[in-house]
């Protein structure tokens, strides 16, 4: 038989009706074959979500042979990522039934093999169904967020929560198997590999510890390889342990603060090879008093680290479709634009190996929520025992990778959402806490030292109080101006410790938008848009914000742009503000970085991964070194030069007052250096002239070039002018990139650029005027397209009757 029997590859699908057979592919997910076998259309094109829910009300049987030529002594089967809830019979006998997508299930099948032919059978069992079953078993009530979640009961599975809908996803509740499936024989196999750090003055011990599997009192030869240095190792009581010194370890930091360095890891047991890679590093979660309440810092290798990023869901709503290539392309266009954490949200699921590395690569600190949002939940002894299986693999499995274990995501604010729970608070809190519990216990035992926060928003252990409006300690979650329509300024009355979740919506692009309508959709009150808008208030929040600032956009297209701008403009107020008051708030993660298809949301990142305007912006708001400026209550502006850095850094910053032909007023200007990880107030609520707009405009040492228009409340009421805008392109450069010249006759504001190939900027949604034309570069996707077309566009041409869209 060999040690290893895979069975990637192509197994026999139908339905337990069988009134469907097609060929399915593992891993991969049963909606993704149904598709490409043709007997469901795509589901994201306009609103086919409906007519394929279907699929996830019925039990799919998975089925393939496989041939023996001899017994092993020993036979154990494996399953890696089993969507859901699933039998799994070998030779016509049930040898596991899975419950829980989150963990790692294995049998000893050894009696039930025969030399010769053998079959395996995986039943899938419906998630509705068996959702709606559990939930009709309960001895009280558990309610679920069904404003978001059109399929009910998802809370009483351990399945990506977002599965059953959710305010910026579809409702498919896929199931399949999306890791591995094999037998492995005399020789076994390896668990999750856990990895310890113990630094000590110039050194630090790795320590690493992994369950053997179905080879029971087996002693494997053991040895482990860190960047060269070797160490033997022990098999006792079926568990692998082994630890190796480092001597002067070359430490990872975070992006921008010093290099992503990572070793070499080799681990043997026995004939098992298991190779990664291990970033260095001490990691510490600071909550200590200081004089504004509580503080909430990370602190990498002793130093404070302001915290960029954004909230992470999974890179697509059905599994099938999600490459490690594709999840790379996301995380590097989170680090392209100056992020340094990335926040693992609870509603989904725990990620593949492949991207935690490349976070490690890219300089991403990870925030990892376990997987429980929104809803409440069981706290039976049998859901809780579950529980801690799922905790117990795969926080040996993800240890060395999270800077922050998170216990959930908004379950205590949840508490208050109900009306069972609103009836019976002390019940459902005491249920709640007996989870939090169960988790933090789990995780704990294993890693001791791990740094451990409740919930997102929390206040701290045991302070169940509000921590979505109140501002003085832990982490929290701030929604105020996207659902109770406050206005932008409104970010700047709240002082933060640190804002983990935060966000306001825009449309997708026009090219994604183009790939799921046709044209008589194109409407932002059509019924395919409304399929793909799932906040209820959302289109209508979207336009009285956008009614607030701006005037009505020309064409349907122009309302999308517009939308986009606005998202881009609330999110860099409350950026902007926050990083001014360091140290008091030490980070800020913007709900959300991408889409699990293609939709209405809060992400920065459309489906195709290609960057929405906020995302431009926030390269500028989240840079190292930079400056942030915003008006006060008054009118009067504040500008703060900030250095996230540790070394000194210069700086240059201008403020402009430009009139709408494109005169410009130079009010301000201070060349200085920056001090290292240092705040440096430049303006504090001065009064500048009124007329025209102001504009900010900063140069680092390294090139950069950034202007903003700091003046949103204005908008609605300029007599802009036609800026005359002109685009220049040079031959691409050797790099790949091509140079381009924008330039106008005018004040031209929120200038963007677009290409008809796919491709990112190096700037967009900037603003330019005679004096001051932008330099911009443009990397095609993929050189074999050939050369593109780029057209421009501003507030002028989108939002003015008589506006243009000017071409190269």
């Amino acid at each position: 038989m060999g040690s290893i029997f895979e069975f990637d590859g192509t197994w026999l699908l139908r339905d337990a009706d069988e009134q469907f057979e097609l060929t399915m592919s593992l891993p991969g997910d049963v909606h993704t074959a149904l598709e490409k076998a043709g007997i469901i259309e795509d589901p994201y094109f306009g609103s086919n979500e409906y007519d394929v829910r279907w699929v996830s009300e019925r039990d799919w049987i998975l089925s393939r042979n496989f041939e023996l030529a001899k017994l092993p002594t020993r036979a154990t089967l494996i399953l890696d990522q089993v969507d859901t809830v699933a039998e799994i019979r070998v030779n016509g006998v049930k040898v596991i039934s899975t419950d829980n997508a989150f963990r790692l299930w294995h049998a000893d099948v050894i009696e039930h093999l025969r030399i010769g032919s053998n079959s395996i059978e995986l039943t899938l069992k419906s998630p509705v169904n068996a959702a709606s079953q559990r939930n009709a078993e309960l001895s009280y009530p558990i309610p679920c967020v069904e404003w978001i979640c059109p399929i009910r009961h998802g809370n009483m599975l351990r399945k990506p929560q977002c599965d059953f809908g959710w305010d910026w996803n579809i409702a498919l509740a896929p199931m399949g198997i999306y890791g591995s499936c094999k037998i492995v024989g005399d020789s076994g196999a390896i668990g999750p590999v856990m990895v310890r750090q113990i630094h000590s003055g110039s050194a630090v011990k790795v320590c690493v510890e992994v369950p053997v599997l179905g080879v029971e009192g087996a002693d494997f030869p053991v040895s482990i390889e860190v960047g060269g240095t070797i160490a033997a190792g022990t098999v006792a009581q079926d568990v692998a342990i082994a630890s190796v010194e480092i001597i002067n370890p070359d430490l990872w930091w975070p992006k921008d603060h010093g290099n992503q360095t990572t070793y070499d890891m080799i681990l043997t047991v026995g004939p098992h090879v298991h190779t990664d890679k291990i970033a260095l590093r001490t990691v510490d979660l600071i909550n200590e008093k200081d004089d504004n309440g509580m503080s909430f810092s990370v602190r990498v290798n002793g130093v404070d680290i302001w915290a960029k990023g954004s909230c992470w869901v999974p890179a697509d709503a059905l599994p099938g479709r999600i490459t490690p290539e594709k999840t790379h392309a996301l995380l590097e266009s989170a680090a392209a634009a100056n992020m340094n954490m990335i926040r693992v949200w609870g509603g989904g699921r725990y990620e593949p190996d492949s991207f935690y590395r490349s976070c490690d690569a890219l300089g991403l600190m990870v925030w990892q929520d376990f997987m429980f949002a929104c809803n409440l939940y069981p706290c039976d002894n049998v859901f809780l025992d579950n529980v801690r299986k799922e905790v117990d693999f795969q926080t040996r499995r993800l240890n060395h990778r999270v800077t922050v274990w998170c216990g959930d995501n908004e379950l205590v604010g949840a508490i208050d959402w109900f009306k069972e729970s609103k009836a019976d608070p002390r019940r459902y809190l005491v249920a709640y806490d007996r989870l939090n519990r169960t988790i933090e216990e789990t995780m704990k035992a294993l890693q001791p030292d791990a740094d451990w926060w409740p919930s997102s928003p929390s206040k701290g252990p045991l302070d169940f109080s509000d921590a979505f409006h109140e501002d003085g300690a832990g982490d929290m979650h701030f929604w105020a101006v996207w659902h109770e329509g406050r206005e932008f300024s409104h970010y700047r009355k709240i002082n933060p410790r640190f804002m983990s979740e935060f966000g306001f919506q825009s449309y997708p692009s026009m090219p994604v938008i183009e790939s799921f309508t046709s044209e008589v959709d194109r409407n932002i009150g059509s019924a395919v848009m409304g399929a793909h808008q799932k906040d209820p208030g959302g289109n209508s929040r979207i336009t009285r914000t956008l009614f607030d600032y701006f005037r009505f956009p020309n064409e349907f297209e122009d309302f999308v742009w517009l939308s986009q701008v606005q998202q881009a403009l609330a999110i860099r107020m409350g950026v902007s503000y926050w990083r001014s008051t360091k140290p008091t708030c030490m980070g800020s993660l913007i709900w959300q970085l991408n889409d699990t298809w293609p939709v209405a949301s809060w992400a920065s990142l459309n489906h195709d991964g290609s960057w929405k305007l906020m995302h431009y912006a926030a390269r500028r708001f989240y840079a190292s070194v930079t400056c942030v400026a915003y008006p006060e209550e008054t009118g009067a502006i504040s500008i703060f030069g900030i250095n996230d850095l540790a070394t000194s850094e210069g700086i240059i910053v201008e403020l402009f007052n430009v009139l709408p032909d494109g005169s410009a007023t130079k009010v301000f200007c201070e060349n200085c250096d920056l001090a290292p990880l240092s705040v440096k107030c430049f303006l504090k609520g001065v009064d500048l002239p009124s007329q025209g707009f102001l504009v900010m405009r900063t140069r680092t040492a390294d090139g950069q070039d950034a202007r903003e228009v700091i003046t949103p409340e204005e908008f609605v009421n300029a007599d802009l002018v036609d800026p005359e805008i002109t685009i220049s392109v040079d031959s691409v450069g050797i790099d790949g990139r091509y140079p381009i010249t924008v330039s106008s006759n005018a004040l031209s504001v929120f200038t963007t650029l677009e290409a008809d190939l796919p491709g990112t900027f190096s700037d967009n949604m900037t603003v330019i005027w005679p004096d001051a034309p932008a330099e911009i570069f443009f990397t095609p996707a993929d050189a074999a397209l050939g050369k593109p077309r780029f057209s421009a566009k501003d507030l002028w041409q989108s939002t003015y009757p008589q506006g243009s869209k000017p071409c190269q």
